[in-house]
């Protein structure tokens, strides 16, 4: 996801994209426990979204 579509978003669509990066994370880290990821890559990119968010998040308030 890149900074610019983070940033055409309204804040109310950006909190809610938090929270499914945020749950989508912690199905990540559950298959990783259990032995199912496919892609280890997967949840190093959702945790960068997950700080892109944040941090447009932060310099919008």
């Amino acid at each position: 996801m890149k900074a610019s579509e983070i940033r055409d978003m309204s804040m109310d669509e950006m909190l809610r994209k938090l929270g499914d990066l945020k749950e989508e994370f912690f199905n990540l880290r559950f298959q990783h426990e259990t032995g199912q990821l496919e892609n280890p890559q997967k949840m190093k990119q959702t945790k960068r979204d997950i700080a892109k968010v944040k941090t447009i998040i932060k310099e919008t308030k």
